[in-house]
Order: structure tokens, then sequence, then C-alpha cells
């Protein structure tokens, strides 16, 4: 994999995940940093979304540990992994989670992903379906579909000047939009990213991002959900802002995105969290954690 990286200052201003911290190569210049806390029969593999990190799952970690072996990772471009010029589609970040999965000898694994992670999921399922026994999705992207010209929307929404000359308020504001009530914990998230944007190589990770939001549109997952053979389990909040788009698909409700995806899928479960937005797992962490035990069991 022939990228070209740039140790950047960031991961200096993300302070310690409060879970062992590791790090491994998978190619000359791509290095993923990861957590790894508890053991057992099931080995969780945790995939954060788009503009997100580790942090994304600090409540469920500490509980699904007790039972299962649970890994999360920096995607390449983010946390405090490497950070680089990378393509940003759902079939690189795919292959990065394979990589992963092969050089730390993972077996029984479950895939935990989040709104991109739920695509990338996705994705690694269909590609590498050895890689995945079952799935969960919470929140995933890719269930939403959009036209051309929707596409075309988004994509001119998001650039790399407007990430890095997001205001201060602005900042605040796209975390509270996660959450239908946005915990005090997530100051901390707020904070690292804003020392994140005082740094000189910010760019890079704001490339990632529009990388990031292009992969999801060039990579479309919906038609070929019937594929999938895993057992799936969807997970999403009543109180979802950012699922379905509300300025392009005011006439949807998070819960017919939600069906829509599932009645596509051959082996899926579907839970809606109440009082949960997109952040559903970490919002109602306590129930989140409890269908996520049964379901790998």
């Amino acid at each position: 994999m022939p990228f070209q990286t740039q140790e950047v200052p960031i991961r200096q201003v993300i302070g310690a995940y409060g879970f062992p911290e590791h790090t491994v190569r998978l190619a000359d210049s791509l290095e993923v940093a990861y957590v790894d806390a508890g053991k057992g029969k099931t080995t969780l593999v945790f995939i954060h979304g788009l503009s997100s990190y580790v942090r994304a799952w600090e409540r469920s970690i500490p509980e699904l540990s007790r039972t299962s072996r649970c890994l999360a990772l920096d995607l390449p471009g983010y946390g405090k992994s490497s950070k680089g010029r990378y393509p940003g589609t759902m079939d690189f970040y795919a292959e990065v989670i394979h990589l992963f999965i092969q050089r730390l000898h993972l077996r029984n694994v479950t895939l935990v992903g989040h709104s991109m992670g739920g695509q990338i999921a996705v994705t690694l399922a269909l590609k590498y379906p050895a890689d995945a026994r079952k799935l969960v999705l919470t929140a995933p992207a890719g269930f939403e579909t959009f036209t051309e010209p929707e596409r075309l929307q988004l994509r001119n929404f998001y650039t790399v000047a407007s990430i890095q000359n997001t205001p201060v308020a602005q900042v605040r504001a796209n975390h509270r939009y996660n959450f239908y009530q946005m915990p005090p914990a997530v100051d901390l998230w707020i904070a690292e990213r804003l020392r994140m944007m005082q740094c000189d190589d910010f760019g890079l990770y704001a490339q990632t991002v529009v990388n990031s939001m292009s992969g999801m549109l060039d990579g479309p997952i919906f038609d070929r959900l019937p594929q999938v053979q895993q057992p799936t389990l969807v997970v999403y909040g009543t109180e979802d802002f950012l699922i379905p788009n509300r300025a392009l698909h005011p006439q949807l409700t998070t819960a017919q995105v939600a069906a829509a995806g599932v009645a596509q899928l051959p082996h899926a479960q579907q839970v809606l969290l109440p009082q949960a937005g997109h952040f559903a797992h970490y919002e109602q962490a306590a129930e989140f954690n409890k269908l996520v035990a049964a379901f790998v069991r």
C-alpha cells in the first residue's frame, strides 16, 4: 500500500484513552493506534465514524471487556494513527481492518461499527466474509441513499477549507448535533478537537474527513445488503438528528431509514433506542451494551 504519510503533532494533543494503548504497522507508511482490553471467546473490533476516534467507544469497552476481548482502533488519518493522503474509500478502510485482523491473528470477530464505521463493517463483511462472524451496526451510514445531485451537494458541503476554518461555536454545535442530550464527558472531545485545529498539520486531518465523505458516497452498500450473510444487529437512536439528512430528506424518519436497511439484510434484527441521537450507543450505553453482550454470546 504505497501511501504518503507524515507524522504530525495531532496525536500529541489527544490525551490518554483510558485503556491499554498499542500501535501496529500495517504497511511501510501506515501505522494504526488501538486500544485492547479484556479477554474472552469473542473478539469485538470497534470501528468509529466520520470525524471520530477511539473515544466513541469509551462507554462500551469497560462493560463489554468483562466477557469479550475489545479492540478499538483509530482509522488512518484519525486520532493517534498515522496521518497521510489516504484515499478514504470504504474499500481502503475495509482493507485496513482486514490487515489489522490478520496481523493481530484475531478470531471469532464481531465488527461493531458506528455511522461510517458501520458502512466500513458491511464493506469488509462482503469483501472478506471470513473475517467477521457477526456485525453490530449502530446508526450505520449507507442505509440512507442519495441521488447524484444530492451526492454533489454533500461533496460541496465538506471541504478542507470549511473544516479548517470552522468557528469554535460551530465545533461545539457540531458535537451537540450527535446527541439527544450531550453528555458532559463530550467536553473533552471538543477540547481535543479545538487543540487539533491549532496544529500545523490539521490540514491532513481535514483532507481525511473530506476523502472519507466522498468514500461513503462512492461506496454505496444498500443494494448489496442482501449479500450479507452474517447475523446483524442494527441499532439506531429515535432522536438521530443526522440520519436521515434533514436538509435533503425531510420527509423521512430515522425509523424508516433503519427499517429499509434491515429489510434488505437476510439475518438482521433492529432496535431503536429512545432518547438517543446519532451516538445512541454512547447515550444509552447500558442498554446498548446489554444488547451487544446478548447478541455475541
